[in-house]
C-alpha cells in the first residue's frame, strides 16, 4: 500500500453543533414542564406519613403476670386447703379419742357394777343358804333326836341303808364329781377348775350324755322324785323345795354327797349328817 493512501480514524467523530442544540433543548423542555406542573399543584401540600406498627411487648408480659398471679392464686388455695383438712383431721382425733376415754371409763364402770353385783348376789345366796340349813337342822333334830346315842345309832342307819355300790352311768357321774373335789366355788362357775352346785352337777352328767337345765331350781325336778331313806349313787339332792331349791348335789353312796358348797369350802365330799338334803330326784 502506498504511503499516501487514506488510513481511516478509530477516533470517533464529534457531534455536531446541531445535535447538541437539540439535547439542551429537549432538556429544557423537560425542565420546564416539570416547573409548569409544580406551579400547577396545591400551594401546600400536607407531608406524607407513614405508620409502622412496631411489635407488642406488653400483651406477651401481661399474660405472664396473670399466670402467675392464677398460680400464686392456686397455690393459697392449696395451702388453705390442706390446713383445713389438717385441722379436720386433728378434731376428728380428738373427739375419738375423747370418745374412746370415754368408752373405757363406761366400761370399767360397767365392770365394777357387775362385781359388785355378783358379790351381793353370792352374799344373798350365801345368807339364804345358811337360813335354810338352820331351818331345817333344827327340824330335824327337834323331831329326830331325843339323845346323842340315839341319833349316833339313827345316822348309822341312814348311812347303811344309803350304801350301795355306783354301776354303769351313775358310776361315772360319781368319779366326775369325786375328782373335782377341792376345786374352788365360784358363783356362775362351770368348770373346768371352779364351779357353783348347779354347774357341778350338770357337767357330772353331760359326761354321761345327760342333758340337765343349768339352774338348781330346775335340776330339782329334772327326774323322778325318791325317798331320802332309798338313795343311790347318782341321785340328785336338792335343798329347799322341789322347783325353788336354793342349792343340789350329787349323792355318791356310802351317805355321803359331794357338792360345790360355798367360796369358804369349795368342792367337798361331806356325809349327808353334815347338811341334811330336802329332798332327790333321779335321772339315770
Amino acid at each position: 500500500m502506498s504511503h499516501t493512501a487514506h488510513i481511516p480514524s478509530h477516533r470517533k467523530p464529534r457531534q455536531s453543533a446541531s445535535k447538541t442544540a437539540l439535547r439542551a433543548g429537549v432538556a429544557g423542555g423537560v425542565l420546564s414542564t416539570i416547573a409548569v406542573a409544580g406551579a400547577a399543584g396545591p400551594a401546600q401540600a400536607e407531608p406524607v406519613t407513614q405508620t409502622l406498627e412496631m411489635p407488642t411487648i406488653t400483651a406477651g408480659l401481661s399474660t405472664t403476670v396473670a399466670a402467675s398471679a392464677q398460680a400464686t392464686q392456686q397455690v393459697a388455695l392449696d395451702l388453705e386447703t390442706r390446713a383445713n383438712e389438717e385441722a379436720a383431721a386433728a378434731s376428728a382425733a380428738k373427739t375419738a379419742e375423747k370418745a374412746k376415754a370415754e368408752a373405757v371409763r363406761k366400761a370399767e364402770a360397767k365392770k365394777k357394777a357387775e362385781a359388785a353385783a355378783k358379790a351381793k348376789a353370792e352374799a344373798a345366796e350365801r345368807a339364804s343358804r345358811t337360813a335354810a340349813r338352820t331351818t331345817l337342822s333344827a327340824s330335824t333334830g327337834s323331831s329326830s333326836s331325843s339323845s346323842s346315842s340315839s341319833g349316833s345309832s339313827s345316822a348309822g342307819s341312814s348311812t347303811a341303808s344309803y350304801s350301795s355300790s355306783a354301776t354303769g352311768s351313775a358310776a361315772s357321774v360319781v368319779a366326775f364329781a369325786q375328782a373335782q373335789i377341792g376345786d374352788a366355788y365360784v358363783s356362775g362357775g362351770t368348770g373346768p377348775n371352779s364351779w357353783d352346785c348347779s354347774g357341778l352337777v350338770q357337767a357330772a352328767f353331760r359326761t354321761v350324755g345327760v342333758d340337765l337345765p343349768r339352774v338348781s331350781q330346775s335340776q330339782s325336778t329334772a327326774g323322778t322324785q325318791v325317798s331320802l331313806d332309798n338313795l343311790q349313787p347318782g341321785d340328785i339332792l336338792y335343798w329347799g323345795g322341789a322347783g325353788s331349791a336354793y342349792h343340789v348335789g350329787i349323792y355318791v353312796g356310802g351317805g355321803q354327797f359331794v357338792g360345790a358348797q360355798n367360796s369358804s369350802t369349795g368342792v367337798v365330799q361331806k356325809s349327808l349328817d353334815y347338811d341334811p338334803p330336802s329332798g332327790a330326784v333321779r335321772v339315770l
